[in-house]
């Protein structure tokens, strides 16, 4: 008799988990989307970016409020101007290129850990990323990591189908083109490179002692040539281009804007960066201990695994953990650090760990770090918003800071922690690890972002910036993205650098009593007292709608000695500013 059709469903879904685990990824992924605006510190600068390629048509070079951008390539920039010309909406659009990198890296890692160790294996091993904490976090954030992570990841999947599961050259060169299309997206986009000391060196032993093992494809000479060229022909797609647009152009700002992208922002970044400074063991000790959760946990247990199995020089060990101890050094020795740099390691640590995930998940030990883990975070989360919300810690610290008090999300995510772990006791804690996480992103991106959102986006400020002064041409004085990517008016501003008690307070002066009475100036409160020239009895405060700083805005008629000859014309400009999209 032929199995009832949900058997015979489950079954397939056993054995093909790429599409399900997928399918799990997108809903935990996308979950929210749409629901804010892009938050500091990184999201609204490549928000506004993107948005004034639109407006402009000027795709080449990435401008910030008319000011170029060399910190970083365009392609980020380019994927979230691709989505709000597809979308008409930047609230959606902003999230979609890491929502794709993310989606990309699971996928991936899934595949290979079939082709590599069978279905089952590879539905822990997608399950497992998906609940890794930088993993998601970096997913649902508009930062370039997950973008970049996704080609990298590209780049190492190819690498590895033509080393473990080859010989495929052509996934070899597909992976060279994914990495030189991750060094115009961040720099870093070559990191598969670091797959080949293990790769060269393996193969050499095999061919001195061969035997029953898991036969390693070579890498040939012409084709890591060929490879390399594609790679080269990735990054030139675009920087060439870029290079004889600004050597060209004639534009002294234009040709500091190519030395700028090509080599402070690489090579000097990396060998004598200038901020982020952390010490040697920053990643090991503050990072990786928190950002690669749940995996780290199991530690203790895998790592006597590796070691039986590297003595076997097994490669499909050897090549991953090799790229995650090289990647985790290289990023080591550079004295500028960000934990959003380990981001690309985290989908080849769970490749590393994949074939012992069976055997983990049945270990009490795990199960009961599973369970204590979840404990400890939503109880202290829990316990944390009850004492804020019964006025037993002083709430005015943090609650101004919000529109919305936060605490009852707090409490709601420390209560479903202790039902979990009564229905889930520590026996099943990887289960009910899996439940927490569900329910905490749950948690975040739909309480959580109406809690936060207004306040750190200042999208209600800026609507009521534009209410008070009749949405007439607005200078931003100490420029933030986020202050003009929410803007509805016209707006000035006078250089990113620009002494703000200087040069960019005469120039606004300037520029106000061109138009005595049609235009006005935005500050901070506490910005503004500093400045003798104007009068604090005629600054017009702005409601900020979830505390913070407090805001005032100011015409001429605030403006009493002030200096009357500095030049009025603005540094950058954006005229066409355009109302954020709904």
């Amino acid at each position: 008799m032929s199995s009832p059709p949900l058997y015979r469903l489950i079954d397939r879904l056993q054995r093909a988990p790429l599409l399900p685990v997928l399918l799990i990824g997108l809903l935990v992924l996308g979950f929210g989307i749409g629901w804010r605006w892009p938050w500091p510190a990184d999201e609204p600068r490549f928000a506004l970016i993107a948005r004034e390629m639109i407006a402009t048509h000027q795709w080449l070079i990435p401008h910030r409020a008319g000011e170029l951008y060399p910190d970083k390539p365009p392609i980020f920039m380019w994927a979230i101007a691709l989505g709000i010309l597809l979308t008409g909406s930047l609230k959606i659009a902003f999230l979609l290129p890491s929502l794709l990198g993310g989606l990309a890296t699971l996928g991936l890692t899934t595949d290979l850990a079939r082709r590599l160790y069978g279905p089952r294996i590879a539905w822990l091993a997608g399950l497992t990323l998906l609940l890794t904490v930088q993993f998601t976090l970096q997913s649902r954030t508009a930062q370039i990591d997950m973008l970049v992570t996704g080609f990298i990841t590209l780049g190492a999947y190819g690498a590895l189908r033509h080393a473990l599961l080859g010989p495929a050259p052509g996934w070899w060169y597909l992976s060279c083109v994914s990495m030189g299309l991750g060094v115009i997206t961040k720099g870093v986009g070559f990191l598969p490179l670091l797959l080949l000391p293990a790769w060269y060196g393996l193969a050499a032993w095999q061919r001195r002692h061969p035997g029953d093992h898991w036969r390693l494809a070579p890498l040939t000479l012409k084709q890591l040539g060929i490879g390399l060229a594609l790679l080269l022909a990735a990054i030139a797609s675009w920087v060439v281009p870029m290079v004889l647009y600004t050597s060209f152009s004639g534009d002294p700002a234009l040709a500091a804007y190519r030395n700028n992208i090509l080599f402070q922002q690489t090579g000097e970044r990396y060998a004598d960066s200038w901020h982020h400074l952390e010490p040697f063991w920053y990643y090991l000790l503050k990072v990786l201990p928190w950002a690669w959760l749940p995996g780290m946990l199991a530690l203790p247990w895998v790592v006597p695994h590796w070691f039986r199995r590297l003595r076997r020089a097994d490669p499909r060990l050897w090549l991953p953990l090799s790229f995650v101890v090289l990647m985790v050094l290289f990023f080591s020795l550079s004295p500028g650090k960000r934990g959003v740099y380990m981001t690309p390691g985290a989908a080849l640590f769970v490749l590393s760990l994949a074939p012992a995930l069976p055997g983990l998940i049945r270990r009490s030990g795990v199960r009961r770090l599973c369970w204590a883990l979840i404990v400890a975070l939503g109880g202290t989360i829990g316990v944390t918003g009850a004492l804020f919300a019964t006025g037993l810690l002083d709430p005015a610290s943090l609650e101004d800071s919000f529109s919305r008090s936060p605490w009852y999300w707090w409490l709601t995510l420390g209560a479903a922690t202790a039902v979990i772990a009564v229905v889930l006791p520590p026996s099943k804690g990887v289960r009910a690890l899996a439940v927490w996480f569900v329910v905490f992103w749950a948690l975040w991106s739909s309480w959580g972002y109406a809690v936060m959102d207004d306040h750190r986006s200042r999208h209600g400020l800026m609507a009521e910036v534009a209410r008070v002064t009749h949405g007439a041409p607005l200078a931003l004085l100490d420029f933030s993205e986020v202050t003009a990517l929410q803007t509805r008016q016209p707006i000035v501003q006078f250089g990113h650098d620009t002494d703000l008690n200087g040069a960019q307070l005469d120039r606004a002066v300037a520029w106000l009593r061109e138009a005595p009475g049609q235009r006005w100036a935005q500050t901070t409160a506490h910005q503004a007292r500093k400045f003798a020239c104007l009068d604090q009895n005629r600054l017009i405060p702005i409601d900020n709608r979830g505390g913070g700083d407090n805001w005032v805005v100011f015409s001429t008629d605030a403006v009493k000695q002030c200096p009357a000859d500095a030049h009025a014309t603005p540094l950058f400009h954006s005229p066409t500013q355009l109302a954020p999209s709904p």
